[in-house]
């Protein structure tokens, strides 16, 4: 379908926000400014008093934790992880993996947010039929403890995913193999995710370095931190998603920037994890790829991408006593361009002909966007996800005026409620 969005002030990737036209041509964004004159739209929609943007990118979550929001809160990490989400976990089945993913699915997109990257599991073939249902793109990897039992069963799960989803829904979604950690992945068991992932051209997604603890305790059982350990395995040799990544030092630096991983920053959850504050300004300055992500909704506690954009922008400062920490447009581009890049998503993150037409529209008729002397600084320090007016993924509209298009909403919120109250009865 051909959709022309007129006379809406639009994001450039220099920072600039003209308003123009933006021409979109099947799945991706024909032109900014200019309509050709042989182009004919299928649809109109009137940008005016409208901020386009690239869609928002969730660059680590686990979207069934939705089933867990406000059930645990005000824990220390592993306390939270041993005696309250492990134990209901291990109680999840299919349809409750579906249900969760499709309740994260509204949140994500009544936000903004146009692609996610999940590690989760098992089940993560339910998250897939969500993605290609919801018409979100979606970056999944099955979550692969190598402590339990079934290990080498789980690391299969992640390869029969690859094949079978990898590139699927119009190649919309991505599959990577998703060591949980290394305090729940011994050596030996990353070294054969690091084999198998190669052998299928994946990359990985892995928590990494979140507190003082997982650092003091690899350097007691291994004798390195947690970088230099992972490095060992050859884990980062096929292409890396870091999350977290809060506890660093020079070598781990030297170690990130040797093999391009890509940081996933998760300031919501680390702070009300008490997790600690991770060395953005720094990342940045040193030319590393730096994205945000919400984690799950029990540790956030919800998939609010915009809110992740406003605390990086202010957390880093008060961290630094330095105002020009993250400004504005670095916090929008690491909620959006940066998320795109770290993901390796082709040809999504910025508002430019050619890129897949992943756009959000948020509409500008509210007091927090008045006066409006830089859509910009409004986005990152004043601006609601309750302006999300529209939202388009691969050219496909999945919300329009605030009403979805791809999911039944009602059924979806009766239905994780309903999972929500069996599993933890």
């Amino acid at each position: 379908m051909n959709i022309l969005i007129k006379d809406v002030a639009a994001l450039l990737p220099d920072g600039t926000t003209p308003t123009l036209n933006i021409a979109i041509a099947d799945d991706r964004i024909l032109s900014m400014g200019d309509v050709p004159h042989d182009f004919h739209a299928d649809k109109t929609i009137d940008g005016t008093r409208h901020f386009a943007i690239p869609g928002l990118v969730n660059a680590h979550t686990h979207a069934s934790m939705t089933l867990l929001r406000s059930y645990a809160d005000d824990m220390k990490l592993m306390d939270w992880l041993q005696t309250m989400i492990w134990p209901i976990e291990a109680k999840l089945h299919s349809d409750d993996i579906y249900w969760g993913a499709m309740l994260a699915a509204v949140e994500m997109i009544r936000s903004g947010t146009t692609a996610f990257a999940d590690m989760y599991g098992p089940d993560m073939d339910r998250v897939a039929e969500v993605t290609e249902v919801s018409g979100l793109r979606g970056v999944l990897a099955r979550g692969l403890i190598g402590v339990a039992p079934d290990a080498d069963k789980k690391l299969e799960e992640n390869a029969a995913l690859y094949e079978t989803y990898h590139g699927a829904a119009d190649g919309r979604i991505t599959v990577m193999f998703g060591p949980h950690a290394l305090y729940t992945c011994p050596p030996d068991y990353l070294k054969k995710i690091a084999q198998r992932a190669q052998q299928l051209g994946a990359e990985i997604h892995i928590h990494m370095s979140e507190t003082v603890g997982e650092v003091e305790s690899c350097l007691k059982d291994y004798g390195k931190r947690p970088f230099a350990h992972v490095e060992s395995t050859g884990l980062f040799e096929n292409g890396t998603i870091a999350a977290h990544c809060v506890h660093l030092d020079d070598e781990d630096f030297s170690i990130i920037k040797k093999h391009n991983i890509r940081i996933a920053h998760n300031p919501g959850s680390n702070m009300k994890l008490a997790s600690g504050i991770a060395p953005v300004p720094r990342m940045l300055k040193e030319g590393i790829c730096v994205a945000l992500g919400t984690d799950g909704a029990s540790s956030n506690n919800n998939l609010d991408m915009l809110d992740e954009v406003q605390l990086s922008a202010l957390l880093h400062k008060v961290d630094t006593l330095d105002p020009l920490a993250v400004p504005a447009l670095t916090a929008v581009k690491m909620g959006t361009e940066y998320g795109a890049q770290a993901l390796s998503l082709k040809d999504v993150g910025q508002l430019v002909p050619g890129q897949k037409a992943d756009i959000a529209l948020f509409s500008m008729h509210g007091a927090e966007w008045t006066p409006c002397y830089n859509p910009v600084s409004l986005l990152a320090y004043s601006g609601k996800s309750s302006s999300v007016d529209t939202v388009i993924v691969n050219g496909k509209i999945l919300m329009e005026n605030r009403e979805l298009k791809t999911l039944d909403e009602e059924r979806i919120l009766y239905e994780a409620q309903r999972t929500a109250d069996r599993l933890t009865k």
